[in-house]
């Protein structure tokens, strides 16, 4: 099975960009008065950083799906009946 070479370039591309926009130092930063207060902290309020984390998550990816579904059942809503995305030569206008 061969994989063609515009998908072979198209991986490679992606690979690329997510190590350089991902290094492993950048992993490793942190605000040093959290990390002092999260140490300091107790069980209960580690807990809490994490539930409300996860919570400060939520809306935001809710907000992308949903635009990307309202996108995506309106994405043919403009396009006219017979517009097949060529243009007229004849008169110079597209």
């Amino acid at each position: 099975m061969r994989i063609p070479n515009t998908l072979r370039l198209t991986g490679l591309v992606f690979i690329g960009l997510v190590i350089l926009t991902a290094p492993l130092p950048a992993f490793s930063q942190s605000c040093a008065l959290c990390y002092t207060q999260a140490a300091a902290a107790g069980h209960r309020m580690i807990e809490a950083l994490r539930s409300g984390i996860i919570v400060l998550m939520i809306p935001p990816a809710c907000m992308s799906v949903g635009i990307s579904v309202l996108a995506y059942r309106k994405r043919n809503q403009f396009k006219r009946a017979g517009d097949d995305g060529y243009t007229d030569q004849s008169d110079g206008r597209w």
